[in-house]
């Protein structure tokens, strides 16, 4: 016979174990229904740049689309500074719910690899589509004797010290461009660091630089009205639009130079399979809403719709060429340099 007090201490362990699976259930319940019902209330997007740049337009022009295609609407949020850390820092440590995204950007894989960065960007968010991208453009005062990539060489081998090149900051993906091209090409460029592609415009118009790498949508009308003259493209393939086809890649010229920035959108890391899978959906219908693709192509940029799964595997990739970049042209030196 089974003694009284091993029959209660039993009893015990039986009600305990009903009411823990009780628990679990009605909570796997509630998740399962918030994550059912969502979205249920407006989606804040973090833009990790000022307003007005390419970023914050991509992510207005998303904004107007998302009631239809999310059934919530997008509140955009700006949150510059630190090259796009302070942004992304707070999408990091976002609550992974589908209810704070941020606009991504290369940026986010290049600052971790010079040990800056509160988080890793590449592991601390996960990607949940890639829009669109662009490559940069070579590009010279149109009163320079230059043609050609060739004789901008020429000269830099002819002339040594005596060309500078404009970046946009120490470690930027126009710095790292730069320095590549002067790399593979073996010569020396004078590097002249400015607060972004546009003060790279005007210091190129004025004369102060000789050369700069620039994305086409800063330049394209300079090029258009023959105030600056493109002499080669980063991209893989030469651009789509008309007014800019004719300009040549490095590759065809016979230089392993391939480079381009991208714009997508990231979130916390974990994220609930159910929500990312809503957010992924709906924002590939977005990017192909005939509005959005117009919009998108008037700010120059080129539609290459990733998915999250994608997208993940584009940063991987990416990360591990900007790496060898900035150690094969001395880069991740001039930022211990600097920080010294």
């Amino acid at each position: 016979m089974v003694p009284q007090k091993a029959l209660v201490l039993l009893a015990a362990c039986l009600l305990l174990t009903s009411i823990l699976i009780s628990g679990c259930t009605n909570m796997q319940g509630k998740t399962t229904n918030a994550t059912k019902s969502y979205p249920n209330k407006p989606i804040t997007v973090i833009v990790p740049y000022s307003a007005g740049g390419g970023l914050d337009l991509l992510a207005r022009s998303l904004e107007k689309k998302a009631p239809q295609y999310l059934g919530q609407p997008l509140i955009v949020v700006n949150k510059p500074g630190g090259a796009g850390c302070i942004g992304w820092n707070e999408l990091a440590s976002a609550k992974p719910d589908g209810y704070t995204l941020g606009i991504s950007a290369i940026d986010l894989l290049i600052q971790p690899l010079y040990g800056v960065t509160k988080y890793h960007y590449p592991t601390a968010l996960e990607p949940i589509a890639q829009v669109a991208t662009s490559p940069f453009l070579m590009v010279v005062n149109a009163e320079q004797p230059w043609h050609e990539v060739d004789a901008v060489v020429n000269y830099a081998k002819q002339c040594p010290g005596q060309l500078k090149f404009g970046h946009s900051g120490i470690g930027s993906t126009s710095h790292i461009i730069g320095e590549t091209f002067a790399n593979v090409a073996g010569i020396t460029l004078e590097r002249v660091p400015f607060h972004g592609a546009n003060d790279s415009t005007v210091a190129l118009l004025g004369k102060h630089i000789q050369v700069a790498f620039i994305p086409p949508s800063t330049v394209k009308e300079q090029i258009k009205n023959g105030t600056l003259r493109a002499l080669a493209t980063t991209g893989e393939k030469r651009l789509t639009d008309p007014e800019l086809a004719q300009i040549p890649t490095f590759m065809e010229l016979g230089l392993d130079i391939v480079s381009t920035t991208w714009i997508g959108v990231a979130a916390p890391k974990n994220l609930p399979p159910e929500i990312k899978t809503v957010l992924e959906e709906g924002f590939k219908a977005m990017i192909a809403d005939s509005e959005i693709k117009a919009n998108i192509e008037n700010l120059n940029w080129q539609i290459e719709y990733l998915n999250s799964e994608n997208s993940k595997a584009k940063w991987s990739s990416d990360v591990n060429k900007l790496a060898k970049s900035i150690r094969e042209t001395g880069i991740l030196e001039q930022i211990k340099t600097q920080k010294k």
